[in-house]
């Protein structure tokens, strides 16, 4: 349910925020709720995943882009994940999630977000993320680009240690063979 309630308020509030391009950082205010906590009574591991969804889903409604992908029925969808959490954040805490693009490969966009509080790195994340079209096409990043005006300025080069963390993180295809065995 508080998803459902955030997603209303991410969908509705960001007409409320100012728009921002393609290549800057999207910033998102959100608190702790009680139902966020673990056992420990900071905010839960996996919230911070649901979190991310939010901020991600706010910078393409804030630059104008996800009327057009949603009219194209064009999707993003989470391929890989690494995170690092440095500070705990605590019930009815504030907290901003910033989004920004920071490059793509071939065949995916990859998304730096943090969560900050009072100007200080508390989580940081990067996110693989690909595109699909109906029924499971995968799109390139130029053509979710190209769709929507493309980017802004010179394309930045991806960090070595991204395409190094990617190549690492890697699993067969989701139609090959992925058997699970301890060695």
């Amino acid at each position: 349910m508080k998803l459902w309630l955030r997603m209303l308020w991410a969908f509705n509030g960001w007409r409320f925020k100012s728009k921002i391009g393609i290549n800057d950082v999207g910033v998102r205010t959100f608190r702790v709720w009680p139902t966020d906590l673990d056992a420990f009574n900071h905010m839960n591991n996996g919230v911070y995943l649901t979190v991310m969804d939010l901020g991600r889903f706010d910078h393409l409604l804030r630059t104008g882009r996800w009327a057009v992908y949603k009219k194209l029925r064009w999707y993003p969808v989470v391929v890989a994940v690494s995170i690092t959490y440095r500070k705990s954040l605590e019930l009815w805490k504030t907290f901003q999630v910033e989004s920004r693009i920071i490059g793509w490969d071939e065949q995916a966009f990859f998304v730096e977000q943090r969560f900050t509080r009072n100007g200080e790195i508390y989580t940081k994340a990067i996110v693989k993320l690909r595109w699909l079209i109906n029924p499971r096409g995968i799109l390139s990043p130029e053509q979710v680009l190209d769709a929507t005006g493309g980017w802004v300025g010179e394309k930045p080069a991806l960090p070595e240690w991204i395409k190094n963390w990617d190549e690492a993180a890697k699993l067969p295809k989701g139609k090959e063979p992925a058997p699970s065995e301890w060695n």
